[in-house]
């Protein structure tokens, strides 16, 4: 039965809020969206979209928005740029606009004879005033202000670098460095999980003696304070806020006043917790359990006074988002999770239940609080130390695309999220099925509204100990797959966003972080978003086994971009050795989540690898007849030929791994997030063996050398 198309007056309503209502699919189909489909996301949205006298009143709405507000939401532009700022109020009434800039300073704003036909807006006959922004302005977050009578009305205004530049060390050379899952990196000294002393160690040894310039780590974002812990570091249930399980306890400076007993106990609780060290799975509940429970120890212990200051400017800092997490934190453990569950006056986090309710848990909401103020000591230390080492950029930081649907941004932010919708990617050639990431969506309208204050700030903090910033699925900073609930990820459409205002704030906090940003853009992409993010500075992702030209050929060292990270393989795919043996092609026949024979993927596959192999061949890099290890080297230094200004070599590969550490579009049919790092025979690599691993320095030098 064919699929109800929508209606002339659902899509118009649709393409005024972004909603796609057609669209090309991965093997090149033009795909007409549902009515249904459109509907629910519309709902989504806060738009009355089920029958045609609530679309009637939905376009009705959309066409007096603009006019019911006196100022934009907020004013975003480029540096140099002049947008004209409409100001809204009752007719034959002389506006006042003025700029205040950060730093205090007052800018007056000329009006632009630009004239714009009246309207009535609730009964009231209302014009528009133009007026134009300076040129001048310096990069930063100001305020436009504007007094019509005796009231007076404000709105932020960005202005953002044309383009972002490149930190001084790239712009005469390359960098390399290595990608890291850091709670599969474990050392004899940690507690089941790699953290970031592990992160530290590793860093010192990636810059000292291979001479890498970087190490781009998995999403450290918060997960469940309660088990079980969600597994993958995609799916947090806090952006802005940082995992303590990655914590090294024995680094906190208050250990030193435990009393002698103290001590020896959690001496006792370490040396049982790096047994974990040696399971070849990772048990996150069981970590934090042990983790928790000593940091609570060194929690209670005095505090000297310069410290005791330093928590408390960092809580002053954060403000009320700290308070909000660390409160969420402490009501998941009295009262559980999913947060859906609890009594519903505790729903709402400025309600006066959760505000009484915090002042009787006060003490685990500063427990909380403190454990992200250490956890952040300890990253600004390791950033510190790997600039030290003599890395030019340090660690560079993942952020992840959404947050879980039950977590503490979801319950924080609840405002600023579409419900009912869940973010996921249309079918394609690796994920046949297409892709639910159960996350819900940020709200274009809300995040306009709230001026983007909640992107600000999670961006700030994923920046403040960085020297780079890798943006995951940057696409969705251009729009999002929408799932309404209870359809399958195929059945799904795209929602568009302000790509220009967020693409600028972007670029705008990483200038002032003085760190680059890599966009991950596999998948379907528009062709025109790559060179728009090029052109805004913002690095691309190249990885070797997809890069092909126009007739599907390999692409030759020489057409790959300047700007952007090539690598070999990614975490969405088996290490090189397993990529090589096709394992990825039989896990998934495994798991069912193909759509056409293996036989054929097997094939296909084949093909494909065999074309790159041939490449390699035929420029020299590679004998006829190679073996693993030598093909493995091949594939790295031919990045090496590339004009990339980022290399990335797998932790993985330096250990010679062969297991997928992620398989897109499963959940507990495979360990997903959950392997330690492993040799060719399945057994568990710490990071001392790895440090003095000759393949390792063999691979490393593949693509320092050139």
């Amino acid at each position: 039965m064919p699929t109800p198309e929508p209606s002339h007056a659902l899509a118009e309503l649709a393409r005024a809020f972004g909603v796609a209502t057609e669209y090309w699919d991965w093997q090149g189909n033009h795909v007409i969206v549902s009515a249904a489909t459109i509907a629910a996301v519309l709902e989504a949205l806060g738009l009355e979209s089920s029958d045609d006298a609530g679309i009637a009143r939905s376009l009705a709405m959309v066409a007096d928005r603009a006019w019911r507000r006196t100022l934009p939401p907020i004013v975003v532009c480029r540096e140099g740029a002049t947008p004209w700022v409409p100001v809204h109020l009752p007719h034959g009434e002389t506006p006042k606009v003025w700029v205040l800039l950060e730093d205090g300073s007052r800018r007056e704003v000329r009006q632009v004879d630009h004239y714009v036909e009246p309207r009535m807006i609730d009964d009231q006959r209302t014009g528009e005033a133009t007026f134009e922004i300076p040129a001048d302005l310096p990069l930063g977050w100001h305020t436009v202000n504007a007094r019509i009578g005796l009231d007076s009305f404000s709105t932020p205004l960005v202005v953002a670098p044309a383009a972002l530049a490149l930190p001084a060390p790239l712009q005469q050379r390359r960098a390399w460095g290595l990608m890291s899952q850091i709670y599969s990196v474990r050392s004899r000294q940690s507690w089941g999980l790699g953290d970031l002393a592990d992160l530290g160690d590793m860093m010192a040894w990636a810059a000292t003696d291979l001479h890498a310039d970087f190490v781009l780590v998995n999403p450290l974002h918060a997960a469940e304070p309660v088990a079980p812990m969600e597994p993958s570091p995609y799916l947090p249930t806090s952006r802005r806020f940082v995992n303590p399980i990655y914590i090294r306890v024995e680094d906190i400076p208050e250990m030193g006043y435990m009393s002698s007993a103290e001590r020896q106990l959690l001496e006792w609780h370490a040396d049982d917790a790096r047994t974990w060290n040696e399971q070849d799975t990772i048990d996150r509940d069981l970590v934090w359990s042990a983790k928790v429970a000593a940091l609570r120890t060194v929690f209670h212990q005095p505090r000297p006074s310069r410290r005791e200051r330093s928590f408390t400017a960092f809580c002053e800092r954060e403000g009320q988002g700290l308070l909000d997490f660390a409160t969420w934190c402490a009501l998941a453990e009295k009262h559980g999770l999913p947060w859906g569950q609890w009594p519903a006056e505790l729903h709402d986090p400025r309600g006066p239940a959760v505000e009484a309710l915090r002042d009787q848990i006060a003490e685990d909401v500063e427990f909380y609080r403190w454990l992200q103020w250490v956890v952040d000591e300890q990253l600004g230390a390791v950033q510190r130390q790997a600039k030290e080492a003599g890395m030019s950029l340090g660690v560079v930081h993942d952020l992840a695309v959404g947050v879980h649907p039950e977590g503490a941004d979801a319950w924080a932010l609840a405002d600023a999220l579409a419900r009912r919708v869940t973010v996921g990617a249309p079918p394609d050639q690796y994920n046949q099925l297409g892709q639910d990431w159960s996350q819900p969506p940020w709200r274009p309208d809300r995040l306009e509204e709230l001026g983007y204050a909640p992107y600000r700030d999670m961006l700030r903090a994923a920046l403040r100990h960085a020297g780079g910033i890798r943006i995951d699925h940057v696409i969705g900073l251009f729009r999002l797959w929408w799932v309404p609930n209870g359809q399958l990820p195929s059945e799904g459409t795209y929602v568009r966003y302000d790509h220009e205002a967020l693409i600028s704030i972007l670029a705008l906090e990483a200038h002032r972080a003085g760190a680059l940003v890599i966009g991950e853009d596999l998948g379907v992409v528009e062709p025109w978003v790559r060179d728009y993010l090029r052109d805004r500075g913002i690095l691309g992702t190249s990885i070797l086994w997809f890069e092909n030209d126009s007739e599907g050929k390999p692409l030759p060292a020489e057409a790959y971009r300047e700007l952007c990270l090539a690598t070999v393989t990614t975490h969405d795919l088996p290490p090189t050795a397993g990529f090589l043996a096709a394992e990825h092609i039989d896990l998934r026949h495994e798991l069912g989540l193909l759509t056409r024979p293996v036989e054929l993927e097997r094939e296909l596959a084949d093909e494909d690898r065999q074309k790159v192999l041939d490449m390699l061949v035929d420029r020299g890099l590679l004998p006829p007849e190679a073996q693993e290890a030598e093909i493995i080297e091949a594939l790295h230094r031919f990045l090496s030929w590339t004009p990339a200004k980022l290399l990335g070599v797998a932790v993985p590969d330096l250990a010679g791994d062969h297991r997928a550490m992620n398989q897109p579009g499963t959940d507990e049919e495979y360990p997903n997030w959950r392997l330690p790092l492993a040799g060719p025979d399945g057994k568990p690599v710490l990071l001392e063996d790895l440090i003095t691993s000759r393949w390792a320095r063999r691979l490393a030098r593949c693509v320092a050398q050139r």
